[in-house]
């Protein structure tokens, strides 16, 4: 199984551990990660991620960020076709310009599923017709792990 994850995702685990949801998110993140490390599955990184990653004001949650990013076992490229697809995506949807060439970029790489801890990106998702499911960790990783269905 392929798995792309948005930035939020690996800030996900740096955030205010305090709230209840962003510590089970956090939670479902790391071990969603340790599956991707262990091989379970295959976790995709890209340019796009990267881009974003190195515009964070803060250094050192910029830097633990990054380290968490090193699981990443395939890398996509941005293309002009990814480019093309975030913004037919953009015209179709109030989807935003980093979110549109995410799922672009999941796509191109053939995810399977692309996590996100952003509630309005995996509502807007949900109502297009995406070449990749997008959906929030905690949700998958209750599906997957517990339901056995990924």
């Amino acid at each position: 199984m392929k798995l792309y994850l948005d930035n939020c995702c690996y800030n996900r685990p740096f955030d205010d551990q305090t709230q209840e949801r962003i510590h089970l998110e956090s939670e479902a993140i790391l071990t969603i990660l340790q599956r991707g490390q262990s091989g379970i599955y295959s976790i995709i990184g890209s340019n796009i991620l990267e881009l974003e990653m190195d515009r964070m004001q803060d250094i050192v949650k910029r830097e633990r960020v990054k380290e968490l990013y090193k699981v990443a076992d395939l890398h996509i490229m941005y293309t002009d076709e990814i480019k093309k697809r975030s913004q037919e995506i953009m015209s179709q949807s109030k989807i935003r310009t980093f979110d549109s060439l995410h799922i672009a970029a999941a796509e191109a790489a053939g995810a399977d599923v692309m996590l996100t801890t952003d509630d309005k990106l995996e509502k807007m998702s949900g109502r297009m017709n995406l070449n990749v499911k997008v959906m929030n960790p905690l949700r998958f990783a209750w599906e997957a792990i517990f339901n056995d269905e990924y």
